[in-house]
């Protein structure tokens, strides 16, 4: 068989894949084997792929395909979120570019506009993840506003509702005015900012006396409806029961006492504006006063702001800063750094507000939720996230579920009058129209005098079901499909969405199907550079996940990424990763050549072939022993390292050098056989973290029928193995390495055979030794008189007469220098192991392993000083 030098990923790439979709190995059906199922944390429609995506979806992947060749029926449900907030933005712009308001179209206009422009882009990220060769069950794809999926999600709120767990209320919340809609608070990201800390004089009513007020936020002053002083303050008891005068505003306000105010902060006398702080709305709510709004939902100061009118907040913040200055009502201002909270989806530096929204009471559901992750019914990889988890379902609010958006599915709720209560809320018109003539008793009522709630549903509402409503199962709850796939196995994500996600989806599995929705969690790293900054594109220091792809292969680019991604722990990106995983493409594709290049002859296998036989089978069924431990407790990227050993080190380093036939010599027959079947079992390992070098040499050791690829062979099953052959073997590699480093440090030739003089009565696999060392003789039970390079196998001695050729007055000095060396850290072990207070307190490990290093520093010690008798 001809074997290109070379392996090509990108010609590979595309034919494997092209040939696995062309098969179906990736679609799913409910049948008589246990299910393995994964559904994809949806990636936003807006989206491309990049670092975190690639990582996220690789370890999907390898848990998917190492499912399939282990027995299971796996299906992973791929899929795209509508992304509400993402998506209108860009659709927004895009009508902007166009010189199209939003506000000057109907919503089913923008719906038809938002619907082309996802289906344009929508699909872009899957067909991506298909180049990393991602085997999700494509004719599963969902889309999160999908009609089935969107009646599933109406279906969800009423019966929320009608549970009263769902409420619609007053209250103040998270403002982005660049995205105009309303956030939860876990969308609030609070980043340190400099400002300043601006002191502005109130004047006392009827007196000349003035009141020092601090804020970070002049332009908020419109809004003031208090001052509020501590009670306990005696610096302004005086104050008690009367008013001051805004500044600019020149609007009597009274000053009110609260213990809330802390007297160390500022003057301790703070200004209350109800409509802009969600503290001073508490206080406004107790002390009952006026609520003044004095900023539209672009974040401008409305017709409250005077002259300010239209300009925005923050021009307006320097701007009133000034005047005040000019007027005498600015006392002084100091540099300031605070926390100030920003919209996680556009930046935006949110704007508290009041206004009704559409809330889920959280309390009750939240409880069984928490359960079943402290109890383990849930698992968390790594476990501390178990502990962020728990702080935030022990503080959980009521979760806001509406926003001021129309792509979204539009909250099912429908007006029929004026008042506060004048709605209905049902799944569609028709029934909306039979609930409001009940609820009012008119039955001339139409569905003309019905007015749909204009807002949607927070797109976490939708994703939150997301396990369930890839198959349907609030439409259907006992349908073929939920019943088998349902719970799924594992969940892949960031720790970062443990809540928005991860948290809801247990409570709505819990809720609707009385069983949590996945058995496992496995959380990944942050995707950071070698700074430890968090890739983005505003930094610029993000790779194009595809660019690595074509340069490195997309093999390369997985393991090149797994290698360093343990579970939960952020991964520090270098690129010197992705030629790590493609020079073990190489190392792999020169293995299999070589393999190929040699002759097999119908002769019986010789001595060191037949012990690199017993070895690599002993030492194979260990390692997958090893590496079904590591995937049981979801250490990845701790079973890649495993792999990457077992084939570079184990296979490539010692098996095949051990059974490599002499120079114009073939191999023997039942070697050659054994040697592929064992390198078919490492491609089968390999398969889920390598999917596509794997089939390739897969498909070219033999033909194969289509029911015969690799991708869906049976891995083998860990068998028996002999602890001491494996030791053994061990021992031999030690001893090899030994000559060899003989070799390399005096300078000898490896085709210059060695003798070998040894305490030892016998080496279990003498033959290997002889091969790979180039032993001529081994003298077993006998010393040299000979000066040699002698070196310690355990507390075995081996000794090397040195060649003929050698400096025996430069190697006496070296041999000094080592003895020199190893008594100065002698004595600093000594000194260690002397110390009672170490002993006493250090774990026994530590001390055993010093106790070891004394051990081994006195023998060569010992060694070193018989050899320099002999020189």
């Amino acid at each position: 068989m001809q074997i290109s030098e070379k392996y090509n990923p990108q010609e590979t790439e595309q034919k494997w894949y092209s040939y696995w979709l062309e098969n179906k190995y990736f679609h799913s059906e409910p049948n008589e084997k246990p299910p393995y199922t994964i559904v994809i944390p949806p990636p936003n429609v807006t989206g491309i792929l990049h670092m975190g995506h690639m990582l996220n979806n690789t370890i999907q992947d390898v848990l998917v395909r190492r499912a399939r060749m282990q027995g299971f029926n796996a299906c992973w449900v791929p899929g795209t979120d509508h992304a509400s907030i993402a998506t209108e933005a860009k659709v927004v712009a895009k009508l902007k570019s166009e010189g199209i308001n939003k506000s000057d179209i109907t919503r089913e206009e923008f719906l038809k506009h938002a619907w082309e422009w996802t289906d344009k882009y929508g699909g872009t990220i899957l067909d991506q993840l298909k180049k990393l060769g991602c085997s999700c069950d494509w004719d599963r794809t969902r889309f999160t506003l999908e009609d089935k999926m969107s009646e599933q999600v109406i279906k969800s709120f009423v019966d929320l509702y009608n549970k009263g767990l769902i409420y619609r209320g007053y209250r103040m919340v998270n403002w982005d005015p660049e995205a105009k809609t309303n956030i939860s608070d876990e969308e609030v990201i609070f980043k340190e900012q400099n400002g300043k800390l601006y002191y502005l004089k109130y004047k006392i009513e009827g007196t000349e006396e003035f009141l020092s007020v601090a804020t970070t936020r002049p332009e908020t002053i419109f809004g003031d409806t208090a001052v509020c002083i501590n009670p306990n303050d005696e610096r302004y008891a005086h104050l008690k029961g009367k008013n001051v005068i805004v500044p600019i505003v020149n609007r009597v306000i009274p000053i009110i006492e609260d213990d809330y105010v802390d007297i160390e902060f500022g003057t301790g006398a703070l200004k209350i504006t109800p409509a802009h702080d969600i503290n001073d709305y508490e206080i406004g709510k107790k002390h009952q006063l006026k609520m003044i709004d004095s900023l539209d939902d672009d974040g401008n100061l409305n017709e409250h702001g005077l002259h300010y009118a239209g300009k925005n907040r923050f021009d307006v913040r320097k701007q009133i800063a000034k005047e005040l200055e000019e007027n005498g009502l600015l006392l002084k201002a100091e540099d300031y750094v605070n926390k100030v909270g920003t919209s996680e989806r556009t930046g935006a530096v949110i704007e508290p507000k009041v206004s009704v929204q559409w809330f889920l009471k959280m309390e009750n559901i939240a409880k069984p939720a928490l359960d079943v992750v402290m109890d383990d019914e849930v698992k968390f990889y790594p476990e501390k996230f178990k502990n962020t988890y728990k702080h935030w379902m022990e503080n959980i609010r009521d979760w806001n579920i509406s926003r001021q958006l129309w792509w979204g599915q539009q909250i099912p709720a429908f007006f029929y009058g004026t008042g506060e209560e004048d709605f209905v809320v049902a799944e569609n018109l028709d029934d909306a129209l039979v609930l409001a003539k009940q609820k009012t008793g008119n039955d001339q009522l139409t569905i003309g005098d019905l007015k749909q709630d204009q807002d949607a549903l927070d797109t976490w509402f939708s994703s939150w079901l997301w396990p369930m409503s890839v198959f349907n199962g609030l439409l259907d709850p006992e349908n073929e499909e939920i019943k088998y796939y349902y719970p799924t196995s594992d969940l892949v994500t960031g720790p970062d969405i443990i809540f928005f996600w991860v948290a809801r989806m247990i409570m709505s599995g819990l809720e609707y199907r009385k069983e949590v929705p996945f058995k496992n969690v496995y959380f990944t790293g942050i995707v950071r550079d070698k700074q430890r900054r968090k890739m983005s594109k505003q930094l610029g220091n993000s790779p194009d996940p595809l660019d690595l792809i074509s340069k490195y292969g997309a093999d390369g680019v997985r393991v090149g990424s797994l290698l360093s991604a343990p579970a939960g722990n952020d991964l520090l990106f270098d690129e010197e990763l992705m030629v790590q995983g493609r020079n073990f493409m190489t190392k792999i594709w020169s293995a299999f050549r070589l393999i190929n290049m040699w002759n097999h002859e119908d002769k019986p296998a010789n001595v060191a072939d037949k012990q690199a036989i017993e070895w690599f089978d002993n030492k194979l069924n260990k390692t997958i022993l090893e590496i079904d431990q590591q995937f049981e407790k979801f250490r990845i990227s701790d079973a890649l390292h495993l792999i990457y050993k077992l084939i570079w080190d184990d296979f490539c380093g010692w098996y095949l050098e051990a059974i490599k036939p002499s120079y114009g010599e073939g191999i023997s027959k039942e070697v050659y056989d054994r040697t592929v079947i064992f390198f078919e079992e490492l491609m089968k390992l390999l398969h889920p973290f390598m999917p596509f070098q794997s089939e390739e040499i897969w498909q070219l050791i033999s033909e194969r029928s289509v029911d015969e690829a690799l991708v869906i062979a049976q891995q083998k099953k860990a068998g028996e193995f002999n602890e001491t052959i494996i030791k053994n073997f061990e021992t031999a590699e030690d001893i090899i390495s030994g000559v060899r480093n003989y070799r390399q440090t005096k300078g000898i030739s490896p085709k210059e055979a060695v003798e070998i003089y040894t305490g030892a009565s016998e080496f279990e696999n003498e033959a290997v030794i002889r091969k790979l060392a180039n032993v001529s003789d081994i003298h077993f039970g006998e010393k040299t008189d000979k000066p040699s390079f002698t070196f310690l196998i355990g507390s075995t001695e081996i000794s090397i007469p040195l060649s003929e050729n050698l400096d025996l007055g430069e190697e006496k000095i070296k041999t000094e220098e080592e003895i020199k060396y190893l008594k100065g850290f002698l004595i600093s072990v000594d000194k260690k192991l002397s110390n009672e207070k170490f002993v006493a307190n250090a774990k026994p490990e530590v001390v055993d392993s010093e106790r070891k290093k004394q051990k081994d520093a006195q023998d060569k010690i010992a060694i070193l000083e018989e050899k320099l008798k002999s020189l």
